[in-house]
This record gives C-alpha cells, sequence and structure tokens, in this order.
C-alpha cells in the first residue's frame, strides 16, 4: 500500500505548468493528503490565487500521478482558506525561481505589507543582483507576477508578487 510519505514525494515530481522548475510542493500549495484506503486517495490543494488558471492541470497530475500509483479513487479539492501566501513556498523554490530569471518574491518583514504594496517595491534583479530596477507593469507573463526592467544591465524580468 502507498502511504502519505510516498505521496509526498511522488509531488516533487510534478510541476507548474506556468513555472516549469516549481514542483507543487515548491509552491506550497499541497496543504494536505488522507490515503482513505488502499484505492482511495484525497488530497487538498490550494491555488496560488482564485482563478488561477494552472490549478486544472495540476490537479489532473496529481489524479494521474496517484491513478498510476493503484489508487482508484482519487479526490482532488481545492480549498481557498486560508488563502496562499507567499510564505508557503520553499526556499529552494524561491532560489530555482532566481535561477530561472524570475525574481523570488520579498520576505514580508522587508517591505511587503499591504500599505508598502501600493507603493514600488525594491526588488532584486535575478540576472545582476542590482536593486536599481523600476516597475513597468503591475501584471507580468501571469496575474501572480509583476514586469521589472534592471536600470543597470537592462533586462527585463518578472517578479513573483508576494502575497
Amino acid at each position: 500500500m502507498v502511504n502519505e510519505a510516498t505521496i509526498w514525494k511522488l509531488f516533487e515530481n510534478i510541476f507548474d505548468p506556468e513555472v516549469p522548475v516549481l514542483s507543487i510542493l515548491d509552491l506550497g500549495i499541497v496543504r494536505e493528503v488522507h490515503v482513505k484506503s488502499e484505492q482511495e486517495v484525497e488530497v487538498v490543494i490550494t491555488p496560488t490565487y482564485s482563478g488561477c488558471p494552472a490549478m486544472d492541470v495540476i490537479g489532473m497530475n496529481i489524479r494521474i500521478a496517484l491513478l498510476q500509483q493503484g489508487f482508484a479513487q482519487v479526490q482532488v479539492k481545492q480549498v481557498l482558506s486560508p488563502a496562499w501566501t507567499t510564505d508557503w513556498m520553499s526556499e529552494s523554490g524561491k532560489q530555482k525561481l532566481k535561477a530561472y530569471g524570475i525574481a523570488p518574491p520579498n520576505h514580508k518583514q522587508l517591505v511587503c505589507t499591504p500599505d508598502a504594496f501600493q507603493e514600488e517595491e525594491a526588488v532584486q534583479c535575478p540576472h545582476c543582483g542590482s536593486y536599481h530596477t523600476r516597475l513597468v507593469s503591475r501584471f507580468g507573463s501571469t496575474a501572480c507576477k509583476a514586469l521589472y526592467q534592471c536600470n543597470d544591465c537592462q533586462e527585463p524580468f518578472d517578479y513573483f508578487k508576494c502575497h
């Protein structure tokens, strides 16, 4: 029988379709796994934001992975409360984002509070490391990212917004 620890390990190989270097564990969206019997399992996930289009693909990939492990009944349940936060992302996930060319979310204690969010954040360029960057658009390639440009190396880059 497949146990919960095996399932959590299996999720290391299910990736976000929008940022393919991040597993669903790196994102911190898997909240609970319940093995109910040899045939039945329930997985609870929280979207990075309500309406995230990647959640359907992620749910389907979870189902496929668990069906391949022998579970006949797989339920993937999405919960919105508590709301997902970038605090749930793994540190290795944040490093993978940076290596992929996307600035990881700032730590909240720096400048990312609901009040400070309305102001431009000091975002580090993932290419050259400079903080001499500027906001180009509050939305990048997806709604959970903003588009920035580095004033030193001139490279544009996505910033994974903290929330």
